[in-house]
C-alpha cells in the first residue's frame, strides 16, 4: 500500500504541461481547485470530468499510474460517500429500516463529492507534482510570492522548506516500507488484533523512522553547507523563468473553464448540491 503513494513524485516528460512555467502550473492548479468548488450540477461535474480526462491525456502520465496513487486514499473516498449518503435528505426515502433513511438525493449527492475528491487529487497532482521537477517548484514559488519579501519575510526560505517537504514524502513512505519489512522479517504482524494493539504494533516502527528523518535532514543540511548555501541572498539561476505564449493560454483556457462551470450551473437544469 506504501508503495502506492506518489505523492510529490516528479515524472519527466516532454508534454505540454511539461513544459509550462511553474508559475504558470501553480496559477493554472489555485485555478482548478477553484473550479471544482464552482460545480454545482451534475452536467457542471460531468464537465469537469471530461476536462480532466483532457489534461491527464495531454499530460503524458499514465492513468494507471494516476489510480494507483490514489488507491491509499481509497478509505477517505468511501468514508466520504457513505457519510453523504446517510446524512443527505431528500423528498421520498428509497430505503427505510428503523432509523436508517437512504434517499435518492443522498446518492446523488454522494457519487458527485466522491467524484470531487477524486478530480481534485488527480488533477492537481498531473498539474503540478507530477509535470514539475522540486527545483522548478521551488523556484515558481518564489518568483510568485517574492512580492512579500517588501514586509521582510523569508520568501526563499519558505518556499525551499515547502518544496524539501514534498520531496521528502516519497523518501520516508519508501524509508517506511523498508522498515516495516524488516519487522515483518522478525515476526512482527501489523494486520492482527484490536485498533490499540495495531498502533502498539506501530512503535517500532515509528522510532526508527523518526531517527532516520532527522540523519537526514542532517545530512542535507551538511550537504548545503557544504556547498556555500546562504539563503536567497545573491543566488543567481541557471535557468530564469520566463512566462511565453503556452503559458498565458493554459491559464486562459482554466479561466475559459471556469467560465463554462459558471454557465452551465445557471442555464442547464440538472440535480444540484
Amino acid at each position: 500500500m506504501l508503495k502506492d503513494i506518489t505523492l510529490g513524485q516528479y515524472f519527466p516528460g516532454n508534454s505540454f504541461f511539461h513544459r509550462l512555467d511553474p508559475r504558470s502550473k501553480i496559477i493554472s492548479a489555485l485555478l482548478y481547485i477553484i473550479i471544482i468548488f464552482l460545480c454545482k450540477n451534475v452536467w457542471s461535474f460531468v464537465f469537469v470530468i471530461l476536462v480532466t480526462a483532457a489534461i491527464i491525456f495531454v499530460s503524458g502520465i499514465p492513468l494507471k499510474l494516476i489510480l494507483k496513487g490514489l488507491k491509499p486514499l481509497i478509505f477517505i473516498i468511501v468514508f466520504t460517500a457513505v457519510v453523504n449518503i446517510f446524512w443527505t435528505k431528500g423528498e421520498t426515502p428509497l430505503i427505510q429500516w428503523r432509523f436508517i433513511n437512504i434517499y435518492a438525493e443522498g446518492i446523488m449527492y454522494a457519487v458527485l463529492m466522491v467524484v470531487r475528491v477524486v478530480a481534485l487529487l488527480a488533477g492537481t497532482s498531473v498539474i503540478l507534482t507530477y509535470t514539475t521537477s522540486p527545483i522548478a517548484l521551488t523556484d515558481g514559488l518564489e518568483r510568485l510570492l517574492s512580492p512579500l519579501k517588501v514586509i521582510k519575510l523569508p520568501v526563499h526560505e519558505f518556499s525551499m522548506m515547502m518544496t524539501i517537504a514534498l520531496r521528502f514524502i516519497p523518501t520516508l513512505i519508501e524509508e517506511t516500507d523498508k522498515i516495516m519489512n524488516a519487522q515483518k522479517a522478525r515476526g512482527v504482524d501489523f494486520s492482527k488484533g484490536n485498533l490499540k494493539q495495531r498502533a502498539n504494533a506501530l512503535i517500532p516502527v515509528l522510532i526508527p523512522l523518526f531517527i532516520s528523518a532527522f540523519r537526514r535532514a542532517d545530512d542535507l543540511a551538511t550537504a548545503m553547507e557544504c556547498r556555500c548555501y546562504r539563503g536567497g541572498e545573491g543566488r543567481t539561476r541557471m535557468k530564469e523563468l520566463r512566462l511565453c505564449a503556452s503559458d498565458w493560454l493554459g491559464m486562459m483556457l482554466f479561466v475559459v473553464m471556469g467560465a463554462s462551470v459558471i454557465l452551465i450551473n445557471i442555464f442547464i437544469p440538472g440535480f444540484s448540491i
